[in-house]
């Protein structure tokens, strides 16, 4: 494979061998077309015959004195051509950027035209292109936040379960016990689930080992085995859409009861409330709050969204999203302490088609992060070291007896530089919702923004 890091000891003269001629593609990508005097691949011919004759042993000639003739006819033509190739293509190649003055940010992809003499075409991706336009005219409007009394009933019913009491009872099974059984699973013929003592709660409407169980097990008895269809949902490989039986033999029903709603009640749990009426309040407001958050993060994407979609222009090669696919697969690869091939299988996907499901995704990443690092250096936003150090104090603070080996974390330069980009941009969105916002950013938005790391990386190109 060919190495195109920039090439310093070439001979001075070479360009005199080369001739380039170049044309500007879509997608930030120039293509170099490049021929190279036969003289120069002679040169490049005996520099790999003399590579070649140190490694290769001939017959009747010790190692390293193999006659050139004698060695081509020994390794074939082919052999030391691609040979010179490999010596003459990376270096005609940084050769033509440097003359062509291309700002190559990535491989390039080669195609060859002709072997002898040496021809070939190089596609290289090159800058990103973003030209924002008028983006302080953007408005981006905030949805409202309300709290549905609704769920404020169901979070206090949730905290009458908590704190329930379970009582073993002699009847058949009924929505709401909770269960103890031995159960196994057969589906289309293979075994799939198999438990001597297994505890399950059975509520209505709830999905228990798969769909059908959890109706199926109401009316069970005490030690009396009962075969419950069920079906294997769609997208559950590797039996999607299958049917099967589920068998149970029940061998303990409790029965749940639950406190009653009293201002006494309210006074037992958490710290304690002086009524239910204060406890409703509490869970009121601490919902609003995780909505409130919920919606400041919405907002947040939704300006940047709109900042990349208005924009007059944001180009940039396939390289980058190729690069943000494979760091996407990496990191989930990571969250679940794996290798890429074995989270490849976990997930049933060959790496081809996950890459081609995550294209959309990955494009629409990297024009965003695109318009937002423009809008930063538009806008001269900078970040300090005392900013980087005031951030890693207030992480490492709050992280109480880790403290300080959180400190030691932070504190290498690549935690250093990943922080750095962190905080540019949030402050870059931040300067964006002083454009967009129509009603101006809230008091908790505020408080939030200052302890909540941004989902949009700027990435570096």
């Amino acid at each position: 494979m060919w190495q195109f890091a920039s090439f310093r000891d070439r001979p001075p003269d070479i360009i005199s061998f080369v001739k380039v001629s170049t044309q500007r593609l879509p997608e930030s990508q120039v293509l170099l077309e490049i021929e190279v005097d036969p003289e120069q691949m002679e040169r490049s011919l005996d520099k790999a015959y003399r590579k070649l004759v140190q490694r290769v042993a001939v017959p009747g000639f010790r190692k390293g004195k193999t006659p050139r003739e004698m060695l081509e006819r020994h390794v074939g033509r082919d052999r030391l051509v691609h040979e010179a190739h490999d010596i003459l293509i990376p270096e005609v190649y940084n050769v033509a950027l440097d003359e062509q003055a291309i700002d190559a940010i990535g491989q390039p992809s080669i195609e060859l035209v002709t072997e002898e003499p040496l021809a070939f075409k190089a596609t290289v991706p090159i800058r990103p292109t973003v030209e924002l336009g008028d983006y302080k005219k953007l408005r981006v409007e905030r949805e409202p936040v309300t709290v549905d009394p609704a769920d404020v009933d169901s979070a206090l019913e949730e905290m009458r379960r908590r704190y329930a009491v379970h009582e073993p009872v002699d009847r058949p099974v009924q929505a709401g016990d909770i269960v103890r059984a031995g159960v196994t699973g057969v589906v289309d013929g293979q075994q799939v689930y198999k438990d001597d003592d297994v505890e399950f709660r059975v509520r209505a409407g709830a999905i228990i080992f798969l769909p059908g169980f959890a109706d199926g097990i109401v009316g069970a008895e005490k030690g009396v085995a009962k075969e419950i269809p069920v079906a294997v949902p769609e997208g559950e490989r590797p039996l999607a859409g299958k049917s099967g039986v589920f068998t149970a033999t029940v061998k303990e029903v409790k029965q749940e009861s639950l406190p009653e709603l009293t201002d006494d009640f309210a006074r037992e749990v958490g710290e304690g409330f002086a009524s239910v009426n204060a406890l409703r309040e509490r869970l009121e407001n601490d919902m609003r709050e995780r909505l409130e958050a919920q919606a400041e993060d919405a907002y947040r994407d939704k300006a940047v969204g709109a900042l990349a979609e208005n924009a007059r222009a944001v180009e940039f090669p396939p390289v980058m999203v190729e690069r943000e696919i494979q760091r996407f697969i990496a990191d989930q690869a990571r969250s679940t302490g794996q290798e890429v091939e074995t989270y490849l299988g976990m997930i049933n996907r060959t790496a081809e088609q996950l890459h081609e499901e995550l294209v959309p995704s990955a494009t629409a990443r990297v024009r965003r992060s695109l318009a937002l690092s423009q809008l930063a250096e538009d806008e001269g936003i900078e970040v300090t070291d005392a900013d980087v150090s005031a951030e890693i104090d207030r992480m490492s603070g709050s992280a109480g007896d880790q403290g300080e080996q959180m400190r030691a974390l932070l504190s290498r330069a690549e935690a250093r530089e990943a922080i750095e980009r962190s905080l540019i941009t949030r402050k870059t969105v931040d300067r964006l919702l002083e454009f967009v916002n129509l009603d101006g950013t809230s008091k908790a938005a505020k408080k939030k923004n200052k302890k909540t790391k941004p989902e949009v990386q700027l990435e570096a190109v």
